[in-house]
């Protein structure tokens, strides 16, 4: 997945301004106790970091 498309689902499911607020704030354990912004820059891919937001969030199927 590439990162564009990341952030473009982000931005569908918590909306442009909060996508990054979520992302730059929201601790999660499954990324290792990092923030989005942190498993990335850590080296995570970004489909694993999506898939661990939408198990996390309750993203719908047809959302992910």
């Amino acid at each position: 997945m590439r990162l564009t498309v990341f952030w473009q689902r982000m931005a569908d499911h918590f909306g442009e301004a909060y996508a990054e607020t979520f992302a730059r704030d929201h601790v999660m354990s499954e990324l290792g106790g990092r923030t989005v912004h942190e498993a990335l820059d850590a080296g995570w891919e970004a489909k694993d970091v999506w898939r661990v937001v939408c198990g996390t969030m309750n993203v719908p199927h047809e959302k992910r």
